[in-house]
């Protein structure tokens, strides 16, 4: 999409119509730097798998949450949220969390809520209440990956996975639907 396409009075003063420039890294590289793979989220998401019409096999299932999650990562706001969780987790390993301790942040305290906040709202921003749903599935049952993962992670892994699994379940009934 180029900018050009949104409204005219849609743009900020002096904002170009095109962006040509490509970005220079990938949120796939940076969760890959974290330790976290596409067949990291893939298996963990799987875990928690149930048969559904348009997904009754895993490898059905496999597929449709890798197509999901391709679309999912293609958005760049959705890559900034995740990315803020990686730089929280960052600096919280680090000890640099403004008004927490090193210790705080090590032991996740359930007053800190921040985490919690970002993985919600990344199930909700791609799939909504339904992916608040799963993402509070996948919070409470630490399946796979999110097990190994740190505070804020674990939550912005859960959101993630939350929400492409709740579209994946949503398309995969719509497709079977379609076939009909």
């Amino acid at each position: 999409m180029k900018l050009s396409d949104i409204e005219e009075k849609n743009l900020k003063k002096g904002q170009p119509e095109n962006v040509e420039e490509k970005a220079t890294f990938d949120i796939l590289d940076v969760l890959a730097e974290e330790g976290i793979s596409i067949q990291d989220l893939t298996d963990t998401a799987l875990e928690m798998y149930v048969p559904h019409p348009g997904l009754e096999t895993r490898e059905k299932a496999d597929t449709l949450f890798k197509r999901e999650l391709k679309y999912a990562l293609s958005d760049p706001n959705l890559c900034l949220l995740i990315y803020s969780g990686i730089l929280l987790e960052r600096e919280g390993r680090a000890g640099n969390l403004p008004n927490l301790s090193k210790k705080a942040y090590e032991k996740d305290l359930t007053f800190i809520i921040a985490d919690e906040v970002l993985g919600t709202s990344i199930a909700n921003y791609i799939s909504g209440s339904k992916g608040t749903f799963e993402y509070i599935r996948y919070d409470k049952k630490k399946p796979g990956i999110l097990a190994k993962l740190g505070p804020f992670m674990d939550d912005v892994i859960g959101g993630l996975i939350g929400g492409v699994s709740s579209n994946m379940y949503s398309r995969g009934m719509a497709e079977f639907e379609r076939k009909d």
